[in-house]
C-alpha cells in the first residue's frame, strides 16, 4: 500500500454529525490491479469495488453526536469519489444501516401496543420491559446498533415535537386562572422540591432534573425529553430507563387509588378533574381515571393534563440554559446542550399553530397519533440498549426520590385544592 494524502471530513447526515480522518491509499487488488484504498484513522482499511457505488466498512469507527460520542456498528465513510460517482450511495447506505435496528424497535413497540389492547397494561412499560428483554441486539458489533441508536434518539425527539399539536390557548378558558396557576405551581414545586430531596437521596443533579421533571409534567414523555438535554454519561440510558419504569408503574397505581383520595375529600367534578390532571403522570393514565368517575372529571383533568405536557418546553429551555451555563457541580463531563434544542423549537411551532386554528382537527389527532407511536417505538429501543442488570445497580435511593416527588406532587395539590378550591 502506497499512501497518497490525508483529509478530515466533517459533515451533516441524517441524524448524526460525523466527523473523521481518512487516509487515501494506492493498493494492490486480487489480481494485481491499482485500487484505491482508504483508511480510517483507528487504522481499518476500506476499499471501493469495481463499481465505485459500494463501500465495504471493516471494523468500526465513531460518530461525533452533538451530545457526545456514542459508538455505533457502521458509519457511512463520506468520500468526495464517492458523491461524484454515487450521488445516492450515502443515503441509500446510511438507511440500510440504520433499518435492521430500526425495525426491531418498531416491531416491539407493536408487540407492546398489543399487549396493552388486549390485557390493559401500560404501551410504555410493556415497550420497556419488552426492549430489555433483547438487550443482545443492543450490544457492539450487532447489525441493529446503529438503528437502535437512531431510534433512542431522533425518532424520540420526532415524537416530543410532535407533542405540540396537542396544545392550544383554548383548553385553557374553561378552567378560570386559578386552577392553571395551582397546576402550574405544581409542576415548578416538584422540580424545585426534587432538586433539594435528590440531595438528600444522596443522587446527582442529573437523575435529580430527569425524576422531579418526569414527575412534574407527563412521566415517561418528559423523561426522554429531559433525557435529550443532558450531558451523557454511561449511566444516561440506565437512570432513563429505571426513570419511566418508576413513573409508569407510580401512574398506574395512582389511577386506581387517586379517584379513591378524590371520592374520600369529597371533591367537586372539577376539583376531581384538577386533582387528577395534576397529579398523574401519563396521560393514558389520567384519561382513565377521569372518566372512571365521570365524563366531566375526565375532561377536567384530560385538560389540567395537557397543561402539564405544554410545561415540557419551557421546563426543558430552562434546563438546557441552565446547563449551558455551567450547571450544578458535576464530576462528569459531557456536551453543553443547545441553546434551543431543535425538537422544542418544533414544539412550540406545532402548539403556536394549533393555537391558532391553522392545523385542521384531523391532522391534529394524526400528530397526536404519530407521536404516540414515536414515543412508543423511542421507548423500546431505550429497553433494547438497556442492560437490566445495569439498570438495577440504581438502587433503593432513586426509588426513595421518585416516590416521594410523587407524594411531594399529590400533597401540594391537595393543598391548594384545600386553600382555593
Amino acid at each position: 500500500m502506497r499512501k497518497v494524502h490525508s483529509k478530515r471530513y466533517d459533515e451533516q447526515v441524517p441524524g448524526h454529525h460525523i466527523q473523521m480522518d481518512v487516509t487515501f491509499l494506492t493498493c494492490a487488488g486480487k489480481h494485481g490491479e491499482k485500487i484505491r484504498c482508504f483508511q480510517f484513522a483507528g487504522g481499518h482499511v476500506i476499499h471501493t469495488f469495481p463499481t465505485g457505488q459500494v463501500i465495504k466498512i471493516l471494523g468500526n469507527t465513531r460518530t461525533l453526536r452533538r451530545q457526545g460520542q456514542v459508538r455505533i456498528l457502521k458509519m457511512i465513510a463520506i468520500i468526495h469519489q464517492l458523491r461524484r460517482n454515487s450521488p445516492g450511495a450515502i443515503s441509500e447506505g446510511f438507511s440500510a444501516a440504520l433499518f435492521p435496528g430500526i425495525a426491531v424497535a418498531v416491531l416491539v413497540a407493536i408487540a407492546a401496543q398489543f399487549l396493552s389492547e388486549h390485557y390493559g397494561a401500560p404501551a410504555m412499560l410493556m415497550a420497556l420491559l419488552l426492549g430489555l428483554a433483547l438487550n443482545f441486539l443492543a450490544e457492539h458489533g450487532t447489525r441493529t446498533q446503529a438503528g437502535v441508536e437512531y431510534s433512542a434518539r431522533t425518532i424520540l425527539r420526532l415524537g416530543v415535537a410532535l407533542l405540540g399539536a396537542r396544545i392550544s390557548v383554548e383548553m385553557l378558558t374553561d378552567l378560570g386562572g386559578t386552577m392553571i396557576l395551582l397546576t402550574i405551581g405544581g409542576v415548578v414545586a416538584t422540580i424545585l422540591f426534587g432538586m433539594l430531596a435528590a440531595r438528600v437521596f444522596n443522587r446527582g443533579w442529573r437523575m435529580a432534573l430527569l425524576s422531579g421533571g418526569a414527575v412534574a409534567i407527563c412521566g415517561a414523555s418528559a423523561a426522554m425529553a429531559i433525557a435529550a438535554i443532558l450531558p451523557k454519561t454511561d449511566k444516561s440510558e440506565r437512570n432513563l430507563a429505571f426513570t419511566v419504569m418508576a413513573v409508569t408503574v407510580l401512574s398506574t397505581l395512582a389511577m386506581i387509588v387517586y379517584p379513591l383520595v378524590s371520592s374520600a375529600f369529597g371533591f367537586t367534578a372539577l376539583e376531581s378533574g384538577v386533582f387528577l390532571g395534576a397529579t398523574i403522570h401519563d396521560v393514558a393514565q389520567v384519561v382513565g381515571a377521569g372518566f372512571s368517575i365521570g365524563p366531566e372529571v375526565g375532561e377536567t383533568a384530560t385538560v389540567v393534563k395537557l397543561i402539564r405536557v405544554s410545561m415540557l418546553a419551557p421546563v426543558v429551555l430552562v434546563f438546557s440554559l441552565a446547563i449551558r451555563a455551567g450547571g450544578p457541580g458535576d464530576s462528569d463531563g459531557g456536551q453543553r446542550p443547545p441553546l434551543l434544542p431543535g425538537f422544542i423549537i418544533g414544539f412550540l411551532m406545532l402548539a403556536t399553530l394549533n393555537s391558532l386554528g391553522v392545523i385542521p382537527g384531523f391532522l391534529a389527532r394524526l400528530a397526536e397519533e404519530l407521536s404516540r407511536w414515536a414515543l412508543l417505538v423511542a421507548i423500546a429501543a431505550v429497553g433494547i440498549k438497556t442492560s437490566l442488570v445495569r439498570m438495577m445497580e440504581v438502587g433503593g435511593t432513586a426509588v426513595g426520590l421518585i416516590v416521594t416527588e410523587t407524594v411531594f406532587l399529590a400533597a401540594i395539590i391537595l393543598l391548594g385544592l384545600h386553600l382555593f378550591g
